[in-house]
């Protein structure tokens, strides 16, 4: 005879069915049931149990009991930044051959932009046992150590002509403005020739530096950079520059633009036009101020414009462009002003100590040293008069030298060599105020991409380290570029330039910038982000690997699912959030 028990549920009219187990058997060719218990009191996942064992299955696992996540790894951000540089052909960039030091390239240039840190740091993010993020595995490097990211840095360095060869030519192809402009970076240590002392750009005094230039499009896609000497001053980074775009990229035509204190007299004399490059800087102030004072700037042609094309005998075959900011002019005033009290409070004290009763102040030479340190520190010597004697002292105001300055205020003069069929006066402008892309980068260097510290000991270390951070910013821009509409950054570059009423006054924001800077909302309703937060918000898209509590079957891999502003992000990028997961 065959027996078979079973769990079944009778419906009870009124009341909860009963629960009952019961067993099924043929008798004379006939199947019968029989009931052998009521389990109505039993709780469901007990009945439950029951029935799985009668049926020959495994006990139920509870549901947060049948998996475990044994990894999860940090990997939205890296599936943006990797897919980025790879849209952007950065390994084939960097060599066209595919080899593990490509990858390592790669793999640094990436993770300074997700987590900008030291080569110790990123080899222990990128190995398996330690990893930080997904980067390591995305990228298959496996085990790898500093040595191995040094060995990568050395094979980049012997790259990097070809490299900025490639940028150039993808950037500056053609008659093109080129923008160049320097920093520094503070430097640890004391054993590569690159450190020394110099002019520090990056407000760190007193301590070893490195200069470096950068050489971007008209907008501000890096394509060169080059590592000098910490005590190099701007204008004697020129030459190589020069010879760079000329002879190096091939360009056919190209207008340089630097600032005044880049592109001098000397260096366009002697580097710029006998390459027969184009260029555009500005005027220094004395320079300025004997165009006033010998007529050929008319303060006058301010009163109903804010710029004028003028011609002087002092630059002949330039023109010379005079622009007038009254934002600037306000703000320079202010600034005199400011730094005028600050000193009339400093030279009040040195008079108070020379009349106040116990131990005055005494001394011709005692008292003029103290006012010369005050007047040096603010450099405002020239706005002030002063009398000194053995046992007093006196100042004043010298209005006539301030008001001679302040008729100056927000006066600035560009000066090019660039024909007006070319570029018209407010063109002049607007590739000169364009070096504030340049500058964008230089600050993106000093705090997203944390180009310091630097503690390499050789020359070639030190350049493909500033080298890789280029490569970072590279990316960095197209990301910023392309997710515009959900950071703070402008995406409505036309209606910016239509609210703007002359190339000289300041830059004016979008309606729609300005919308989302006040509600910090885009117009899909997403939060808007800074381009940092967006990549932490794009982090917490995790790689995990899950095993199933049945140790019979296999684990597997499963990607976080996005948030509708991840998603967002994502499709603006043209990557999937999959990115090197099979």
């Amino acid at each position: 005879m065959i027996v078979v028990m079973y769990v079944v549920k009778v419906p009870n009219r009124g009341s909860p069915p009963a629960i009952l187990l019961r067993e099924s058997y043929r008798e004379a060719g006939k199947v019968k049931n029989r009931t052998l218990a009521n389990l109505s009191s039993w709780p469901e996942a007990k009945v439950d149990a029951l029935a799985r064992v009668l049926k020959g299955q495994a006990p139920a696992v509870p549901l947060d009991g049948a998996f475990e996540i044994t990894r999860s790894l940090p990997h939205g951000h890296v599936a943006a930044v990797l897919g980025t540089a790879r849209q952007l052909g950065l390994d084939e960039l960097i060599d066209p051959v595919p080899s593990r030091q490509r990858d390592l390239v790669a793999a640094m240039a990436v993770a300074q932009v997700i987590a900008p840190d030291s080569k110790l740091a990123i080899a222990r993010g990128l190995r398996e046992e330690t990893a930080a993020s997904s980067l390591g595995d995305v990228l298959r490097l496996g085990s790898c150590d500093e040595d191995d990211l040094y060995a990568a840095m050395d094979y980049l360095a012997a790259r990097q002509d070809a490299i900025q060869d490639a940028l150039a030519a993808r950037h500056l192809a053609g008659g093109t403005l080129v923008l160049y402009d320097v920093s520094s970076a503070a430097f640890e240590g004391r054993t590569c020739p690159l450190g020394a002392i110099g002019h520090p750009k990056d407000g760190v005094r007193g301590r070893l530096q490195i200069v470096y230039g950068l050489l971007t499009s008209k907008d501000g896609v890096p394509v060169a950079i080059e590592v000098f000497a910490g005590n190099t001053g701007d204008p004697k980074t020129v030459a190589a520059q020069v010879t760079r775009v000329k002879d190096r990229f091939g360009i056919t035509r190209v207008v340089l633009v630097g600032d005044r204190g880049m592109l001098t007299a000397a260096r366009l004399r002697e580097d710029v036009r006998p390459a027969h490059l184009d260029w555009i800087t500005a005027l220094r102030a004395p320079q300025v101020k004997k165009l006033v004072r010998d007529g050929d700037l008319q303060l006058t042609l301010f009163d109903v414009q804010d710029l004028a094309e003028i011609t002087s005998p002092d630059f002949p075959g330039e023109r010379l462009v005079a622009c007038m900011n009254p934002f600037l002019e306000a703000e320079r005033a202010r600034k005199r002003e400011s730094l005028l009290a600050a000193t009339e409070a400093d030279l009040g004290k040195i008079a108070a100590a020379c009349t106040r009763a116990r131990q005055p102040l005494r001394g011709t030479d005692k008292i003029a040293v103290r006012v010369d340190r005050v007047l040096s520190r603010r450099k405002v010597a020239k706005h002030f008069t002063t009398e000194i004697t053995d046992d007093s002292f006196s100042y004043a105001r010298n209005q006539d030298s301030i008001n001679a300055e302040a008729a100056l205020d927000g006066i600035y003069v560009l000066r090019t060599s660039v024909d007006a069929s070319h570029l018209d006066s407010g063109e002049v402008v607007s590739s000169y105020k364009a070096l504030a892309q340049v500058e964008r980068a230089f600050r993106a260097f000093n705090t997203d991409l944390d180009i310091r510290p630097i503690r390499h000991r050789t020359e070639d270390r030190v350049r493909a380290h500033v080298f890789l951070r280029m490569l970072s910013y590279y990316i960095t821009w197209h990301m910023q570029a392309r997710l515009a509409s959900l950071l703070f950054t402008d995406d409505d570059k036309p209606a910016a330039r239509a609210a703007r009423t002359s190339p000289v006054a300041p830059a004016a924001r979008s309606p729609r910038a300005l919308a989302k800077a006040a509600t910090k909302q885009t117009p899909g309703d997403l939060p808007v982000h800074s381009f940092a937060t967006l990549l932490a918000d794009l982090a917490t898209i995790c790689l995990n690997q899950i095993q199933p509590a049945d140790p019979a079957l296999p684990g597997f891999r499963l990607v976080t699912t996005p948030t509708p502003l991840q998603r967002q992000a994502l499709e603006l990028l043209g990557v999937s959030h999959r990115l090197g997961v099979a």
